[in-house]
């Protein structure tokens, strides 16, 4: 068996977990501790994430004719590649957060819903928050105009009301006065 057909389900592999993923991002790993890599990989298997390293020839034939080709222009050095097939954002969320943390890791280039990043570009896109974030803000500044209206007329309700009970006895006690 040639060597070509021993690489190619590798290649089938990256392909069919690229194929349909919102996001595809390629971070230098080179220096990272066992330990710091098995944190990180822990954190982005709970947010979907696939997270695996490839030959970087690998990873540039499954790249290329396809439109992640502008990726191969970043296949140099230790590599992994990080795919998520539902969020747009985790991943360059994730990583640079670990980015911080591990100063040897290093964000190198990304696909994000079809559009090229480079490092400077997933760091823009790691610091927009999550879907659950933005929605909770979302409705949060949906409930705040009914909530502070609810707030007015319960003081306006309790204004009255206490005006109310103190004209009540001021009345029961004109009448005595005669």
């Amino acid at each position: 068996m040639a060597k070509v057909e021993l690489k190619q389900p590798i290649v089938d592999e990256i392909m069919a977990t690229v194929k349909d993923a919102e996001a595809v991002v390629l971070v230098n790993y080179s220096g990272l501790t066992v330990e710091q890599d098995t944190v990180m990989r822990k954190e982005l298997r709970e947010a979907g994430i696939q997270y695996k390293v490839y030959k970087n020839t690998m990873m540039h034939r499954a790249f290329s004719g396809s439109d992640l080709e502008k990726l191969c222009d970043n296949l140099s050095g230790t590599n992994a590649l990080a795919v998520s097939a539902t969020d747009a954002t985790a991943p360059a969320r994730i990583l640079a957060k670990y980015a911080k943390q591990f100063p040897k890791l290093e964000l190198v280039a990304g696909m994000i819903e079809g559009k090229y990043n480079d490092a400077a570009g997933l760091q823009v896109l790691a610091d927009i928050p999550s879907r659950e974030v933005l929605l909770g803000r979302l409705f949060g500044s949906m409930q705040s105009p009914i909530t502070n209206m609810a707030r007015v007329l319960k003081q306006i309700a309790e204004k009255d009301g206490a005006s109310a009970e103190s004209a009540a006895p001021a009345e029961e006690a004109a009448p005595a006065a005669e």
